[in-house]
């Protein structure tokens, strides 16, 4: 399966940059979720990929094959990409049923394939299943009713299910009768007349100059011969049935959409889908229109499904709960640009800034506004909640000047980077410019907000902790009060008020707590990270010390 790689993607709309400068790389069978909130980017890039929307500028690039540069004008049709969609729509045809649905797209395929004798491919697989005429005449008599009828429909289904063959396939292993007494006779005697048809065939392509690879596909000179052609039935449902067996949704071939709960309209969509083999599969979005139950049941499938496909799959969501547990990268976009991009529990424990910090994690990261200095010793005196004094210890020496000179080079190179670009021919100037993330503090009494400009120094910092990092104890160094409390059985999620600022913390066990209680709290772990206030950007993880 391919790598795709997007080199310096644009798209814009006028003034609007959906998507700005975009650079990523996704690794060969990777789970991505393009994430991020409402309008950030994400569909827009999804769509580019997969060929439905045009770049403005840039390069992307899907296996070895540039499939869109706007500097050598390529621009490779969707339907020419060898890939799927998958919507949240399901966009299935009410008048046709499972069956005709997924092989629908199959029909109208047609491009150079592999020569094949399918004739003596069936024939050489009934060979294979007539060595096991007991399992054959087991899995017949287990579709006898109790008046002692056969239900030959049912055992077409179970042959096809248990040997993986076509529906042709198995119809002609049913006229071999080897569900009665003399089966392994019949299939002595039927192997033989199959033989004599597979060594007439051989006998023939050899008199026109081919051979035979093992899979009954025609060779000139040892190399498979190609021929334009359409799928034929056999093929067609042989790939319907192998993909409703991964989906699990081989007992309603027959039903329509109507007759059909949510879930299993999702996986007729999914297996129509995965039908003609897309080498990358982009869904936007997919599970939206699930409830909750049947959204967590289609996760779990979602993992199966690209484990067993070995598929590259490309998921756009908004919903942080889906890229944490699907993907094994997300790619977090906010006003087209990219925020990070990571494997989860990474983007979860060590956000780049403020943005992602905020972005991902329910409930909501803890931000406590701080201000202090750097000691001999390398660590942060600061002063939080007005006039609690703590010490912040980095997980690694970070040298707190030396940073900000750091991020200033970082910040004159970018800037330097966008006057060239102004420069340049056809330059078009952003409308929806980057606006420095201001994240909340929480607080009892709130104040209006008026977007004044904050004083902000190098001594200024935001200090972001997960809920479950907050604990409360009676050995904790910070009084506080509880303001609200509530309990889901597995877990309690407390809102802890110090002084007039609000803290969440997450308790694993059935603990209550009454409102109002007087509590304390302490920070634990060394999973505290530090912002500069100045920029939003992280500087280091760290441990929190009461003083």
């Amino acid at each position: 399966m391919p790598e795709i790689v997007l080199t310096n993607v644009t798209k814009r709309w006028d003034k609007f940059y959906a998507v700005d400068d975009l650079n990523l790389v996704i690794d060969d069978n990777a789970f991505v979720t393009l994430l991020g909130p409402s309008g950030c980017g994400k569909t827009t890039t999804l769509r580019m990929i997969a060929g439905l929307e045009t770049p403005t500028s840039g390069r992307i690039t899907i296996g070895e094959r540039v499939v869109f540069d706007s500097r050598e004008g390529i621009n490779v049709p969707a339907n020419k990409r060898k890939v799927g969609f998958l919507f949240q729509n399901y966009a299935l045809w009410p008048n046709m049923t499972v069956y005709e649905n997924i092989s629908f797209g199959l029909t109208n395929i047609k491009e150079e394939m592999e020569k094949v004798d399918f004739e003596s491919r069936v024939n050489a697989r009934l060979v294979e299943i007539l060595a096991k005429p007991e399992e054959v005449a087991k899995t017949i008599n287990e579709c006898y009713d109790k008046k002692d009828k056969l239900d030959e429909h049912k055992a077409v289904l179970k042959l096809i299910d248990r040997f993986e063959i076509s529906e042709f396939t198995a119809k002609k292993l049913m006229s071999y009768k080897l569900n009665e007494k003399d089966a392994k006779a019949t299939a002595l005697r039927k192997t033989e007349e199959l033989k004599d048809l597979l060594t007439k065939a051989n006998d023939k392509i050899i008199k026109e100059g081919y051979t035979y690879s093992p899979d009954y596909v025609y060779l000139k000179d040892g190399k498979p011969v190609l021929e334009s052609r359409k799928l034929n039935k056999e093929e067609i449902d042989l790939i319907v049935r192998r993909v409703s067996r991964i989906v699990k949704i081989g007992m309603f071939m027959d039903r329509y959409p109507a007759e059909l709960s949510g879930g299993q309209q999702q996986r007729v969509a999914i297996a129509r889908t995965l039908a003609p083999e897309p080498d990358v599969l982009f869904m936007d979005e997919p599970l939206s229109n699930l409830d909750a139950k049947l959204r967590l049941e289609m996760r779990s499938e979602l993992q199966r499904l690209h484990l067993e496909t070995g598929s590259t799959f490309v998921y756009v969501t908004h919903d942080q709960m889906e890229a944490m547990t699907l993907a094994t990268k997300i790619c977090l976009i906010d006003n087209g640009i990219l925020q990070q991009y990571d494997a989860p529990l990474d983007v979860y424990a060590k956000p780049n800034n403020l943005f992602v910090a905020d972005f991902v994690g329910n409930p909501a990261i803890n931000f406590i506004e701080a201000k202090g200095k750097q000691n001999e010793a390398g660590n942060l005196e600061l002063k939080i909640f007005d006039d609690i004094e703590v010490e912040f210890v980095p997980n690694k020496k970070v040298d707190i000047d030396q940073w900000y000179k750091e991020q200033s080079l970082i910040d004159e190179k970018k800037k330097e980077e966008e006057n060239k670009k102004a420069g340049e021919k056809g330059y078009v100037e952003k409308s929806n410019k980057e606006v420095s993330f201001k994240c909340h503090i929480p607080l009892i009494d709130e104040q209006q907000d008026f977007d004044d400009i904050e004083n902000v120094s190098s001594e200024d910092y935001v200090i972001g902790i997960r809920p479950e990092f907050v604990n409360i104890t009676d050995a904790g160094d910070i009084d506080a009060e509880v303001y609200s409390s509530m309990p889901t059985g597995m877990e309690t999620t407390v809102r802890a008020a110090v002084g007039n600022y609000l803290l969440t913390s997450v308790m694993f066990g059935g603990v209550v707590y009454s409102l109002e209680e007087k509590i304390k709290l302490t920070f634990k772990g060394n999973n505290a990270i530090l912002f500069a206030k100045t920029n939003g950007r992280i500087i280091s993880l760290g441990s929190i010390k009461v003083k």
